[in-house]
């Protein structure tokens, strides 16, 4: 069950919590977003998932961590003292996501928002669900929670026979 709304389709107001990642302007929908930590020792979690590092403690709870460099271009995200962990609920999980920076939360017209390239979305890409034009500025790309926990889940499941990756 897709957990994406279907965003830019109402007059409302949309509440985007930006991002950086490897040069670039991504938004997390404020709403998925529980808080955003300072990054700490991710204690490996063996067995676990490819994608998912391992787990800190928050405030009494175990939240299972994974890098959204590796998710997106499978770069691992640089760990410096702008690294944070944006802490997200997708369909009752809850996990964090590193990331390079948190820089700014934008409160925009949901029209404003545009699909993905047609040629992307029309091949297959769906990590990134809208994009945010700027005017002298890069555009921020809104990304798809479906795509994160999707690509969570294909990482735990084992190679087919034969495959060399």
């Amino acid at each position: 069950m897709s957990t994406d709304r279907n965003i830019g389709l109402d007059d409302g107001l949309v509440d985007l919590a930006c991002v950086l990642l490897q040069g670039n302007v991504y938004a997390i929908e404020v709403p998925y977003l529980r808080e955003i930590v300072h990054c700490q020792k991710v204690t490996p979690l063996p067995k676990a998932p490819a994608l998912i590092e391992g787990v800190i403690d928050l405030r009494g709870a175990v939240v299972p961590v994974v890098d959204l460099g590796t998710v997106l271009s499978g770069e691992r995200v640089k760990e410096d003292e702008r690294a944070r962990i944006a802490v997200v609920s997708v369909e009752g999980l809850v996990f964090g996501l590193r990331i390079e920076a948190a820089t700014h939360v934008l409160s925009i017209e949901a029209t404003r928002l545009e699909e993905p390239p047609a040629l992307a979305t029309q091949s297959g890409y769906d990590a990134v669900r809208a994009v945010l034009r700027r005017e002298n500025d890069v555009p921020v790309l809104v990304l798809s929670m479906d795509h994160v926990l999707e690509a969570i889940y294909r990482s735990a499941r084992p190679a087919p026979e034969g495959s060399t990756s």
